[in-house]
C-alpha cells in the first residue's frame, strides 16, 4: 500500500504530479506515412527513411556506375537495338531520322555521381507510325522468382528513378513480359529538376516467369513513338500485350536538338513502397555487369603490353589459346576482337607477327573462353612454343559477351 506521506510528495498542490515523467509516444496514421515512435518514422520497407536490409534492387547498374564499353557514343537513332555506353541499359529505335547521343555523365542528384544522359542532336517532328525510341533494362526470369507472377497471391512491385531533362516532358514506363506477352505502362513527368518518380504495379495472377537465365522482364522507357504505339488508352494493369497502349499519351524526345533527358537511381523492388535507393559498391556492380559482358584491353605499348592470355601454336601459322572468365557469366558467350593482334614469345630478341581481319573459331562456356585461329593467321610460328597475345594499337580490345 502507498502510504499517504509518499502520495503527499509526488502530488503538488490540486493533486498534480511534482516534476515530468519521461513518457515515450506513439502516434499512427491512415494515410500510408507510416507509424511514428518518439520521432522516428517506421513505415513499409524502412525505419527513419533507411531500408530494412539489403539486396531490395533487382535492377543491376541503377546508379550507372559501370560503362565497359565507352562513356560517350554519338549518332545513334538507326534502325535496331545495342548495348552502347551504360551496362545493362539497351537502346532501341526504329524508322526514326532523329539521332542522339548516349552518355555517361557526372550529373547526378545528391547522392548519386553518375548518371546517364541522352542529348538530341538531329530533330524527328513528322512522326511515322511505327517510330520508337526506347531504353531499356533487361532481367532473367531466375531473378524474379520473388514476384511470384502468375500465381494467385503475386506481390505488388515498386519501381523507383530519378529523371531530369531541358523542360517539361511527359514519358512512359513499362514492365514488359516477354514470356507471357503482357505487358502494363505508367506516364511520368518530367522537369528541369532532379525529381524521383515512384511507380507501383499491382502483381500480375497471369503467367509465370520461368526460373531461368533466360530473358523473362524487360523495364522500358518509351520517349518517343509513333501512333502504332501511342492510339490506344495506356494502363498500369497488366494484360496482354496491347502495342496501341505501350506508350499513349508521351512527348517525343526527338521534338527539338533542345532535349535532353537524365535518369539514374533506377531500382525495382517488391511492395508498394519505394524505399531509399540500395547503393552497391563499383566493384559489386561491375562483377555483376560482367556476367553480361566484359572487354578485356590488348594494348601495345613497348614493355608495358597488356597481354591477353598464354596461347600456343598448334602449327607454324596458327595459334590457340584461352582463358578463364572474370565471373561465371550467363550463358556461353560470344568472342570478338575489335582489330590486329600480335603474338611474342617473350623473349626480349623475339620478333612478333600480326594478323588483321583474321579468322577463328571460339568454343567458350559459362566459365571460361578459349579460341583457335584458322586460315594461316601467324607465319614463321614454332609448333607447340607458347605464345603471349596482345593488341596492334594503344586501344584493341577483345570482348566477350552473353547479353540478353
Amino acid at each position: 500500500m502507498t502510504r499517504a506521506s509518499d502520495t503527499a510528495r509526488l502530488l503538488g498542490a490540486g493533486g498534480t504530479l511534482n516534476g515530468a515523467l519521461s513518457v515515450d509516444t506513439i502516434s499512427e496514421k491512415t494515410s500510408g506515412s507510416g507509424v511514428t515512435i518518439d520521432s522516428l518514422n517506421v513505415k513499409d520497407g524502412g525505419i527513419g527513411g533507411h531500408q530494412i536490409g539489403g539486396r531490395r534492387n533487382i535492377v543491376i547498374n541503377g546508379a550507372m556506375q559501370v560503362a565497359q564499353r565507352a562513356t560517350s557514343v554519338t549518332g545513334l537513332g538507326a534502325d535496331g537495338s545495342a548495348y552502347n555506353t551504360l551496362d545493362r541499359f539497351k537502346t532501341s529505335f526504329s524508322s526514326t531520322a532523329g539521332r542522339l547521343t548516349m552518355t555517361q555523365t557526372a550529373d547526378g542528384p545528391s547522392g548519386f555521381a553518375n548518371c546517364l544522359k541522352f542529348d538530341c542532336t538531329t530533330a524527328d517532328t513528322s512522326i511515322a507510325a511505327g517510330e520508337y525510341l526506347v531504353l531499356a533494362n533487361r532481367i532473367e526470369g531466375q531473378d524474379l522468382q520473388q514476384l511470384k507472377k502468375g500465381t494467385s497471391d503475386a506481390e505488388k512491385v515498386t519501381v523507383s528513378f530519378y529523371v531530369k531533362g531541358n523542360a517539361n516532358a511527359t514519358y512512359a514506363f513499362e514492365l514488359y513480359d516477354a514470356v507471357g506477352g503482357r505487358h502494363a505502362s505508367q506516364l511520368f513527368n518530367v522537369t528541369t529538376s532532379w525529381n524521383r518518380i515512384s511507380l507501383t504495379f499491382n502483381g500480375d495472377t497471369t503467367d509465370t516467369l520461368a526460373d531461368s537465365n533466360a530473358l523473362a522482364l524487360e523495364l522500358n522507357f518509351w520517349l518517343h513513338a509513333g501512333s502504332n504505339f501511342t492510339s490506344g488508352t495506356i494502363s498500369a494493369d497488366f494484360a496482354s500485350a496491347d502495342n496501341t497502349r505501350r506508350a499513349a499519351g508521351i512527348s517525343s524526345f526527338f521534338d527539338s536538338t533542345d532535349r535532353t533527358f537524365f535518369l539514374t537511381g533506377l531500382q525495382m523492388e517488391v511492395g508498394s513502397q519505394a524505399t531509399p535507393f540500395e547503393h552497391r559498391s563499383f566493384g559489386e556492380e561491375l562483377a555483376l555487369c560482367q556476367r553480361y559482358y566484359y572487354r578485356r584491353k590488348m594494348t601495345s605499348a613497348g614493355l608495358n603490353n597488356e597481354f591477353l592470355s598464354a596461347c600456343y601454336a598448334y602449327g607454324t601459322t596458327d595459334v590457340q589459346g584461352g582463358q578463364p572468365h572474370p565471373v561465371i557469366m550467363r550463358a556461353a558467350p560470344s568472342l570478338s576482337f575489335n582489330d590486329t593482334i600480335k603474338i611474342t614469345n617473350g623473349s626480349a630478341a623475339a620478333s612478333h607477327e600480326s594478323s588483321s581481319g583474321f579468322s577463328f573459331t571460339s568454343f567458350s562456356s559459362t566459365d571460361m573462353v578459349s579460341f583457335y585461329t584458322q586460315s594461316s593467321a601467324f607465319s614463321g610460328l614454332t609448333q607447340h612454343r607458347t605464345y603471349m597475345m596482345y593488341g596492334g594499337a594503344a586501344n584493341d580490345f577483345m570482348e566477350v559477351s552473353s547479353e540478353l
